[in-house]
């Protein structure tokens, strides 16, 4: 990747094209499956979303593992989606935004106690 990708996004743009051609290809139920696993990602997503793609590559070869193997999103994801996917960004670090804000709040907290208390 060059600066020039990097700056305008055009490798992520190719990236997420990838997936959703992949994606294209698995049965209806997996596809569908997709679009919510997508969904509860992005909240995890830093300002370009570049650490999102292995994730979101992650993810979607689980689901054509699952649909080459004849199984059902239940039988990969169970009945949360949400969860797989909060616990799957968790495993790989990434933070919400809300996450942010609180280690944001808190040090700013801090830091005021301390020009306070000192």
């Amino acid at each position: 990747m060059n600066f020039w990708e990097k700056v305008t996004g055009s490798d992520l743009t190719r990236q997420w094209n990838a997936f959703a051609a992949r994606a294209a290809a698995l049965p209806a139920d997996c596809q569908a499956a997709w679009g919510q696993v997508v969904g509860c990602l992005f909240p995890y997503g830093d300002f370009s979303g570049r650490n999102l793609t292995p994730i979101a590559d992650a993810a979607l070869a689980l689901l054509e593992q699952a649909a080459a193997d004849g199984q059902s999103v239940d039988e990969v994801f169970g009945d949360d989606i949400g969860g797989f996917c909060t616990a799957l960004a968790g495993g790989h670090g990434a933070r919400t935004y809300r996450d942010r804000w609180r280690e944001q709040l808190n040090r700013n907290v801090a830091r005021k106690l301390g020009r306070l208390g000192g």
